[in-house]
């Protein structure tokens, strides 16, 4: 199986985390609309958004996202995002108040099998707080930079007596990521095998193949049969 999670090679000042977290706090703070998946006070704020704008933490794969002026004047989050060299969708800071509860839920299609990552920076953080993603408990520290699966059942709970406020970047796989997971120690191979078809699905493809008489057909069926034969 690939991991829960992956502690990633960067570490970021807390100090200067907590400088331009500050500014952010002046801000209104929209909750979190999957009203459905908490309990308490789970609040946001873009700063790369759909529409341009801070209050926009509508998060929808596929969609156009542009940097909001709260980017622009929050000199060290700016460069903190500058060094992720893929394409970012969203990027909101996420805020999980004290005696809160995210319910355990899951976010399908986000893993990185899926071309996909989520990426969290604790910018705030306690003893107290719970975060399980498949089963295991993350300890994330502020400074730190974790990616975590999401398309397991995960959750959340804030047990202590002040908010858990993480950076969270959406941003699509390529190249560059590929490496940054390679020198975490992410496991290639068990993602190429997880997404293997099973020996019964090829053998059913394999049948529906031959009953076929088109070039398309042909071409995939040798191609399975190559591949079975490569690996007897």
């Amino acid at each position: 199986m690939t991991p829960a999670a992956l502690r990633l090679p960067f570490h970021f000042d807390e100090a200067s985390l907590l400088r331009d977290l500050s500014l952010c706090l002046e801000a209104s703070w929209p909750q979190h609309f999957n009203q459905k998946d908490y309990e308490g006070d789970w609040s946001s704020i873009a700063l790369r958004s759909i529409s341009g704008n801070a209050q926009d933490i509508s998060s929808h794969p596929g969609a156009r996202y542009r940097d909001t002026p709260l980017l622009d004047s929050c000199t060290y989050f700016r460069a903190l995002v500058d060094q992720f060299k893929c394409p970012l969708e969203t990027v909101r800071l996420l805020r999980l108040a004290p005696g809160s509860v995210i319910k355990e839920h899951r976010d399908q299609g986000t893993s990185y099998a899926d071309g996909v990552l989520r990426i969290h920076v604790p910018v705030t953080t306690n003893e107290k707080v719970t975060f399980l993603v498949g089963g295991e408990n993350l300890r994330m520290q502020p400074g730190e930079c974790w990616y975590a699966n999401f398309d397991l059942p995960h959750s959340v709970r804030n047990e202590g007596g002040s908010s858990r406020i993480h950076l969270v970047i959406d941003a699509l796989r390529n190249e560059w990521t590929d490496d940054l997971f390679a020198e975490a120690g992410y496991d290639f191979e068990a993602e190429r095998k997880a997404n293997e078809p099973s020996q019964e699905t090829k053998r059913r493809m394999i049948e529906e193949l031959a009953r076929q008489d088109t070039p398309a057909a042909k071409e995939l069926l040798a191609k399975l049969l190559a591949e079975d034969g490569s690996r007897s």
